[in-house]
Formats: C-alpha cells, sequence, structure tokens
C-alpha cells in the first residue's frame, strides 16, 4: 500500500515537470517561481522494478523543445495548408485578391505530415487545419487521414468558411476530423454578399446543418464583432442556440489598421455580455477550460452555449499554448509577433530531426510574455465605449424584430432550412422593418475624400434624351400597368445617379473624422445604396426587376458645403435600363446617412437626388449638363 502514493506522487512529477529532450533523456525542469520538485531518481528507487518499467514506459513527459521561458507548454499546433482564399471579405483583402506564394515555396503534403509528425513526437496533441480556406486544397481530405494516424495526436479540428463544407464533411469525418469552426459574421444574406464580394450565403448555412446532421457537437460558429457591421445581430445568433447544438463564439476584432490601432471597430467583451444579459439575465458563465481562449456562457433551456474571445480586453497570453506553421512553412510563435523561423529552408537543406528540434525549441524560447504592441496597448487601454441604450425606442423596437427574425430563423433550421433562405432574405429585407446593415470596411484612409479608389469618368454633355408625349406605366383606362419589354433586345444598360445631404457642420466633423456613435456613417449609407439597387423592383411597384451585374456607390465629402455627396453607378444587360435602381441607390444611401447623424442635428437636408446619366435604351443616351 505504501507503493500507491509513490506511484501517484511519480504520475504527478513525470507528467508536470519532466521534459524529454532530442536523445531521449529525461532532465527536471520546474516552473518558474515554482519549488523543485523531488528528484526522480531516488522516487524511482522506491518503487518495485515491475511497476517502475511500466511508469517509465507510459509517462507523458513533455518536450523542453515546446516549452518557452514561462513555462507554457505549447501543445497545440495551427497549420495553414494554403494562402488561397474562394471569399474576399471586405476587411480581409481587396477584391481582385493577392499576390499568392509561388507553389514551389509552399510546404508540399510530406512536408507537412513531416512537420505535424515531429510535433506530435515532443508533445502536441491538437491540430487544427487552417488557410486562407483550407477546404480548398484539394488533398485536404487525404492529409486528415494521415494526420489521425499519429500516436498521441488527439484532436484534428479545421477552421472554414463553410463553402465547401456541406459537400467535403462526410469525407472528412470518415478522415478522422474531430472539430469544425466555421466563420460567419453576419445572419443576412444579402449583408453577407457584400461582405465577402462572394454570394455562398446558403452553402455555409448547409455546411452547419450537415455538420450537426453528423453528430458534431458542438459546432462552433466563429464571429468577429465589429462597431458599425454586425453588433446589432449578437441576440440573433445567441437565439440560434436555443435548438441547436452551437457554440456560437463572439470574437473580438483585433482592430490593426496598417501601423495604428483603430478601436473604434472593436466591440469589448463586457459591452457585447451587457447586450446579452438585457435580453437573457439568466445567462450564467460556464468553467473555464485549461489553456481555453474562450469565456462560455449558457442560457438555462438552451441546447448550445455562447462563448467570448477577448483577445483584446483580456487577453489569455499568459496561457497560450498555440503555434502555427505558414502556408510556406515558417514558425509563428505568436500572431501578433513578426518574427518567424522558416521550418521549410531548413528541411529542405536535409536538416536531421534533432536539428530541427533545436531550430523550433530557440523559436519558442524566444516567446515574449506578450508581444509588445499588445503589452502597450493594454496599459494604455482604449477609451470607454459607450453601451448602445436600450431606452431608444427606435432600437428596442429593432431588437424585438430581431428576435422574432431568430426564432423564425431557429425554426426553419430545424425543418432543413437552407433551401429557403433567399425566401427568408427577401422578406427580412423587404419588410421595411428598422435595420442596421452596417460597414463595408473599406478603408478610406488613402484617400478621404472617397470611399471607392476608382476613378469616376466625367460626364460627356450630349443632347437632350427623346421624351413621350404619354405616361409609359398608365393603360388606356387610366389605371396603373407594368410595362411589357418582353419584345425589346437585351442591351448594355448603365445609369449613374447622385444625392447631397447637407449635413451642418458639427455632424460633418463627426462624420468625416468617424467618431459616431453609430458607427461609420459613410460605409453604412454605401451598403444600404448597394442593398437598395438590388431591392429596387420590391420597392418601386412598376419596376421591373433586373439581374445587376455591377452596383458602386460613392461618398465625397464636401467641406465648403458640409456635404457628403453620394453617386451611384448600376449596370446590367437586359431589355430595361437601370437608372431606377440608380437613384434608388443614391436616395436610400442618402436616408441612411440621415439616419446615422439625426441624432446630433435634425437640420440635415436631402438635395439634388437626379439622374446624372443613362446609356444604351432605344431612345438614346443622356447625359446631364
Amino acid at each position: 500500500m505504501a507503493s500507491q502514493p509513490v506511484s501517484r506522487m511519480l504520475r504527478r512529477v513525470l507528467r508536470s515537470s519532466v521534459r524529454s529532450c532530442s536523445s531521449g533523456a529525461l532532465v527536471t525542469q520546474p516552473h518558474p517561481g515554482e519549488p523543485s520538485q523531488p528528484a526522480v531518481e531516488p522516487l524511482l528507487s522506491q518503487v518495485p522494478s515491475g511497476r517502475r518499467r511500466f511508469l517509465r514506459e507510459h509517462a507523458a513527459p513533455f518536450s523542453a523543445f515546446l516549452t518557452d521561458s514561462f513555462g507554457r507548454r505549447h501543445s497545440y499546433l495551427r497549420i495553414s495548408l494554403t494562402e488561397k482564399c474562394n471569399l474576399r471579405c471586405q476587411y480581409c483583402m481587396p477584391e481582385e485578391g493577392v499576390p499568392l506564394t509561388p507553389k514551389a515555396d509552399l510546404l508540399t503534403t510530406e512536408e507537412i505530415l513531416t512537420l505535424a509528425r515531429l510535433f506530435v513526437k515532443e508533445g502536441v496533441d491538437k491540430i487544427r487545419l487552417t488557410g486562407g480556406e483550407p477546404l480548398v486544397r484539394p488533398d485536404v481530405v487525404d492529409i486528415v487521414a494521415q494526420l489521425h494516424q499519429l500516436e498521441g495526436l488527439r484532436t484534428i479540428g479545421i477552421t472554414t468558411n463553410g463553402i465547401n463544407l456541406a459537400r467535403l464533411l462526410p469525407q472528412l469525418q470518415e478522415a478522422g476530423l474531430s472539430t469544425i469552426n466555421i466563420s460567419l459574421d453576419t445572419l443576412v444574406p444579402a449583408k453577407f454578399e457584400f461582405i465577402v464580394r462572394r454570394k455562398g450565403f446558403r452553402k455555409v448555412m448547409e455546411g452547419i446543418h450537415k455538420a450537426i446532421e453528423l453528430g458534431y457537437s458542438p459546432v462552433k460558429v466563429n464571429c468577429v464583432v465589429m462597431r458599425g457591421l454586425n453588433e446589432d445581430e449578437l441576440l440573433d445568433f445567441v437565439a440560434l442556440t436555443e435548438g441547436l447544438p452551437l457554440d456560437v463564439r463572439f470574437i473580438e476584432y483585433m482592430p490593426f489598421d496598417g501601423n495604428k490601432w483603430n478601436f473604434k471597430k472593436m466591440v469589448s467583451y463586457k459591452e457585447m455580455l451587457d447586450t446579452l444579459r438585457q435580453q437573457w439575465p439568466e445567462l450564467e458563465k460556464l468553467p473555464e477550460e485549461e489553456s481555453s481562449t474562450a469565456k462560455a456562457f449558457k442560457i438555462p433551456g438552451f441546447r448550445g452555449r455562447v462563448s467570448f474571445i477577448t483577445s483584446m480586453s483580456e487577453h489569455f497570453c499568459g496561457t497560450c499554448n498555440r503555434l502555427r506553421i505558414t502556408a510556406d512553412g515558417n514558425l509563428k510563435v505568436c500572431l501578433f509577433g513578426n518574427s518567424e523561423v522558416s521550418l521549410r529552408d531548413h528541411l529542405r537543406a536535409g536538416a536531421s530531426e534533432e536539428e530541427l528540434l533545436r531550430i523550433i525549441g530557440a523559436a519558442v524560447g524566444r516567446k515574449k510574455r506578450q508581444h509588445a504592441e499588445l503589452f502597450l496597448m493594454c496599459q494604455d487601454s482604449p477609451p470607454a465605449i459607450p453601451s448602445i441604450s436600450f431606452r431608444d425606442s427606435l432600437h428596442v423596437q429593432g431588437l424585438r424584430h430581431r428576435v422574432s427574425f431568430s426564432s423564425q430563423t431557429v425554426t426553419l433550421w430545424k425543418g432543413g432550412w437552407p433551401p429557403q433562405i433567399p425566401r427568408l432574405a427577401q422578406w427580412w429585407l423587404a419588410s421595411g422593418l428598422p435595420q442596421r446593415h452596417y460597414s463595408s470596411h473599406l478603408d478610406s484612409d488613402a484617400n478621404p475624400k472617397c470611399l471607392s479608389p476608382e476613378p469616376r469618368a466625367p460626364a460627356t454633355p450630349s443632347g437632350p434624351l427623346p421624351t413621350s408625349d404619354q405616361l409609359t406605366h398608365v393603360d388606356r383606362e387610366g389605371q396603373a400597368a407594368m410595362v411589357d419589354v418582353g419584345g425589346k433586345p437585351d442591351t448594355e444598360r448603365v445609369a449613374v445617379a447622385s444625392a447631397m445631404v447637407l449635413l451642418g457642420p458639427v455632424a460633418y466633423k463627426l462624420v468625416q473624422e468617424n467618431q459616431l456613435k453609430k458607427g461609420d456613417a459613410l460605409v453604412v449609407a454605401q451598403l444600404a445604396g448597394v442593398q437598395a439597387a438590388k431591392l429596387t423592383s420590391q420597392l418601386i411597384p412598376l419596376c421591373h426587376h433586373v439581374a445587376l451585374s455591377h452596383v458602386q456607390v460613392q461618398l465625397e465629402l464636401d467641406s465648403t458645403r458640409h456635404a457628403v455627396v453620394v453617386r451611384a453607378s448600376c449596370r446590367a444587360r437586359g431589355p430595361t435600363g437601370v437608372e431606377m435602381e440608380a437613384l434608388t441607390s443614391a436616395a436610400v444611401a442618402a436616408l441612411a446617412l440621415y439616419d446615422m447623424c439625426k441624432a446630433v442635428s435634425r437640420d440635415i437636408v436631402l438635395a439634388e437626388i437626379k439622374l446624372v446619366s443613362k446609356t444604351g435604351g432605344q431612345r438614346g443616351d443622356f447625359h446631364r449638363t
């Protein structure tokens, strides 16, 4: 019986303070600030030889090479499989994409598996595959299957935008995929399309639905919360957890723009939590898991849960256990750090396993307690961002509608709702409910006068548009009627319209400096204008539905008149013009700007809503002189 306490102590000693070096010899390494542990060999001498051999064979010592100078053990490895992505998110990359690393410089499948094998051997028990978008890599299923064969690897996860998930998930599950994180920043289909510059909302929802169907629980949904873009959807996301095994994870936006911190876009964990608790006071905190980056909460009776990744307001550097390998083979020990070590180059130069471990160990050993810029930021905390007032009657009404929307969403989820999404989106966007479709995060720092970098062509004066002496939307009896365009040829149609919003000096200054409490007024107006153009036929009764091929909304600041000039351009190929789409776009963008600024001043004037030009119609082109 005396040997049992010794055995337990040995297990604790071996698992907590023993490191294995490349030669396989055991060395003790106490954590900083902790008293030294008893020597292992004298303790082992008290245990029968058979038991001693068993403990040696089954103990799981952690590698010194993956333990930094602050005692943090890095058992979690994130591997980027590709730089490519099938979306073009506004806050991530330009519409045309980014320059890609030549294929020859990227890690091959065999190199990925070689490095993974080495890290797992040293104590990594969780690997997450990332990108880019990992599911665009053709051999992703094979990579998961081969990782699944690594002894000691307990968890294989993947972070995906969900576009290809429904198609590939059955194969990935069979290959050994353990967990899924799906990125989704909005539940509004039109806003999704605007943010990512691609269609695909339905596919993402089908992917989440497929994950639930295949038994993944919880299915983690990552939502980066950005002020002026999607903070108004917090309650919608949480409501999904009532009947679904989702872990909705609200991630604080890391507002690093270029070379400066920009806190205006960040919504803090405490502000989000306050918003949720006003709707669900019974929200309760769950115990935190070791090395977890998430603060988890649950609403009693709900099937899923809600988590917060407090990367900015309450960083978790002290318990960080993550390392990252980029698609081109660089080891990053910190997400914020610029320091990288090329494992690819050493691997291709023929470095031995021992040499690679020394390189990895040196990099891990240099890891800071927390990143310098993050440390300075935490010492000099951002100004408090006031919570949105729930006393405002319009906002309360908007929340009530959103909760209703969420309950319908959950109902559709339960019934296998993805095919229904477009109809739901049309109802939601056309219902006239108070909405907040916010910024596209098109950064205007480079050109403060205009949100769009594309130069606009100067208008070319031309003769007057031939007019008709009869109203085309009235029949012989004087009743309203839609024009029959069935016999008209399809031509390329382009129309440009403009509007002006006279803000006054106070509101103008706040817009110019992006200091409005509601968010970025210019990008809100831009988003509203784009959506309005696509919904014109639902707003103007006798307009034909037009499949627009392009919509562009520009907003320019006019300091001489303290005004914002809106310019909307629409293009389509079809039998009817797009001037109504352009006019609706300009008008709604102006209205959205008024809505953003009305708390500051009611003395705002909307003026000069007009058609600037149109081309492609049978009656000739028009250009306002």
